[in-house]
């Protein structure tokens, strides 16, 4: 099988989403499933050591659209996929039109598209009426043409994948006659866990100047002012006050699509003066980007997994699933609306609430014996997030379509 990917961006050190699609396509490569990924010339260069990785637009507008399809054409390949988050796109909404330009252009093979994100975000083209554009939306979604979201995305893809259940729902309650192409396919931990050894919780203790008896709470994720870190850097003043012994590990990378270049050090800054402000720079490390081995070797010696989100955490996070396959007990805040699953797993809590946050994690310090129950069910829980379960379910997509050999007219509304 030949597939041809679509990544708005393809930075995995960077981007959420392009991390998914690096171990999305690790793993069908497992498979025999060979895959080139387009994606924008900034991107490919920033790739150059991988194979297959083709910068063929240098933005996500109108005018790069048509080298797009021509290249989609040249790959030969047997199924299109595209990766979908808006803010990898930059939030143009041009990619919206790449399926039925496709179809116009004779592209006859399945479109399969993921949905990372949706449900929050309007198709607001410009020099319409707002009233009118209303009226559009209504009359097109009413009759399956398009989506008042992501335009012809949806309506002209052969199958779609969410990610998350919240939305599934969305897009069945808009387009109830696109029910038959949806999947829904939960995200892995961007993490693996690795073959570490038993002295793991003492070599992280030694490389970062701790003593052997310290308890280690640690944050993994990109560093972000969304986060929740500022809370979490007040509340562990307030545990250190109760736990001398307690310590903080800040692992991630600070630089982001969302936060890049002088944004990204300024951040950094304002972390690095707020731990001296609190007088935490003996208790708490940051240790910007480290890669995916060394994440793993530091998670199995630390004793809490602490996520304070502003928005709250859903099973959306690869960082949250990346703790709980690490057995570790994780605090978070609780989303909302709320994910019903995360109840029992972990300890939630109020976004924004230093004094909830201190005593959670004060309270876990305090009891270890809950420590292990908490990481135990996070572990089994987890399991269900494998790669290896992922790629299995994509394959089963693909092979799907590609039987069915949907080809579907421009504006059809049936596969």
């Amino acid at each position: 099988m030949r597939l041809v990917l679509i990544a708005g961006t393809y930075q995995p050190k960077r981007c959420g989403v392009a991390d998914y699609t690096a171990h999305l396509r690790q793993h069908l490569m497992q498979r025999d499933v060979e895959s080139i990924i387009l994606t924008t010339d900034q991107a490919s260069t920033a790739a150059a050591k991988e194979d297959k990785i083709l910068g063929v637009v240098k933005q996500w507008n109108m005018a790069y659209l048509l080298p797009l399809v021509q290249a989609i054409h040249a790959s030969k390949a047997d199924l299109l996929h595209i990766q979908h988050a808006a803010g990898t796109y930059g939030f143009d909404r041009s990619i919206f039109l790449l399926p039925l330009l496709l179809k116009l252009t004779g592209w006859r093979a399945p479109i399969v598209t993921t949905i990372h994100e949706y449900g929050w975000w309007e198709w607001q083209p410009k020099g319409i009426p707002s009233r009118w554009l209303e009226w559009l939306k209504i009359w097109g979604q009413q009759y399956g043409w398009w989506d008042r979201e992501d335009g012809f995305l949806l309506t002209q893809s052969t199958a779609i994948i969410t990610t998350n259940v919240s939305a599934g729902a969305i897009i069945q309650s808009r387009l109830p006659h696109l029910q038959p192409r949806l999947y829904q396919i939960p995200i892995g931990a961007n993490v693996e866990v690795a073959s570490v050894n038993q002295q793991a919780r003492q070599q992280l203790r030694q490389q970062y100047g701790w003593s052997s008896n310290a308890q280690v709470i640690a944050f993994f994720g990109f560093l972000h002012p969304v986060k929740g870190l500022e809370t979490l850097l007040f509340a562990f003043q307030a545990v250190l006050a109760r736990h001398s012994n307690a310590r903080l590990l800040l692992m991630g990378g600070v630089e982001s699509l969302a936060l890049p270049d002088e944004l990204a050090s300024r951040y950094w800054q304002q972390l690095q003066h707020q731990i001296g402000e609190l007088k935490l720079n003996t208790a708490v490390h940051m240790t910007g980007y480290i890669n995916a081995d060394k994440v793993s070797q530091n998670l199995a010696g630390v004793d809490i997994g602490v996520l304070p989100f502003n928005h709250g955490v859903t099973l959306k996070s690869g960082s949250l699933l990346t703790l709980m396959a690490h057995a570790l007990p994780v605090i978070a805040t609780r989303a909302t609306p709320p994910e019903p699953e995360l109840e029992q797993l972990l300890r939630l809590i109020p976004p924004r609430s230093a004094t909830s946050l201190a005593d959670e994690l004060s309270d876990l310090l305090s009891n270890p014996e809950l420590r292990q129950q908490l990481g135990a069910v996070a572990y089994q829980f987890s399991c269900q997030f494998s790669w290896n379960s992922i790629a299995d379910s994509h394959i089963a997509i693909y092979q799907t379509v590609l039987q069915q050999k949907a080809v579907s007219a421009p504006f059809s509304t049936t596969l």
